[in-house]
């Protein structure tokens, strides 16, 4: 089948209207044209076959011609919990996260975080997840919040997994081989963890891992811990 584009829409119903910044990506950029057919996505599984019926000055009117479901959802659920990175780092962090089929993405500050989120920087970051979501063929792209440390930690209380990356944690206590279920992940911020926020995590459930002997910077650690969690998970295969 020809890989058509792909766009989210707020509400998939037989006749709709595309409006914004899809409708300018579609027209300027993509060069969408009237009969043209494109994928819809409303970030509920399943993705939708249409048809651009008419393109006029500031929208596009599209006809629903079939609905199926994606598959290319992960089985189990991944939570990566990241620190805020300086500069566009965790805008990769992102990306890469939604390509290795993250379901949910916290941003957090810490004692030691170098670098503040503001409302603008986290509206970039949810748009990053939506552009990755359609170019790897989500039909789901995951959302990203901005909590302070203690409450981001708090949000993965019902994980079953809860794997903690820490530069000074003594030992790994996970074996990644055994590995199954839901999982939630945190890596920390260039600054890396307090022994206070290391002793909260503990305390909340979360387990320290390794990521070898080589100290890694924030954003890889983040990218090679999912990468490492969703192989285990069989996500890969």
């Amino acid at each position: 089948m020809e890989k058509y584009k792909r766009f989210f829409a707020n509400k998939i119903e037989d006749f709709l209207v595309i409006d914004g910044e899809e409708f300018r990506h579609a027209v300027n950029v993509l060069r969408i044209r009237e009969n043209d057919k494109i994928i819809l996505l409303d970030n509920t599984g399943y993705e939708y076959l249409a048809e651009v019926t008419k393109i006029e000055k500031k929208s596009m009117q599209v006809k629903v011609l079939s609905k199926e479901k994606n598959d290319l959802e992960s089985k189990n659920d991944i939570l990566l919990i990241a620190g805020y990175l300086k500069g566009d780092k965790t805008e990769l962090v992102v990306q890469k996260a939604v390509e290795l089929g993250v379901k949910d993405i916290v941003v957090f500050s810490s004692k030691f975080s170098s670098a503040f989120l503001n409302d603008n920087k986290l509206e970039r970051l949810n748009k990053v997840s939506q552009e990755a979501s359609k170019q790897c063929g989500r039909s789901i792209y995951p959302k990203v919040s901005y909590l302070p440390f203690e409450e981001a930690i708090k949000y993965a209380k019902d994980y079953k997994n809860k794997l903690f990356a820490c530069e000074f944690a003594n030992e790994n206590q996970v074996d990644f081989s055994s590995l199954n279920g839901n999982t939630a992940l945190v890596v920390g911020s260039e600054g890396g963890f307090s022994e206070d926020e290391f002793i909260f995590a503990t305390k909340e459930g979360f387990s320290t891992v390794s990521l070898g002997k080589r100290i890694l910077r924030a954003d890889t650690a983040s990218i090679v811990l999912v990468g490492i969690v969703a192989k285990m998970l069989g996500d890969l295969e």
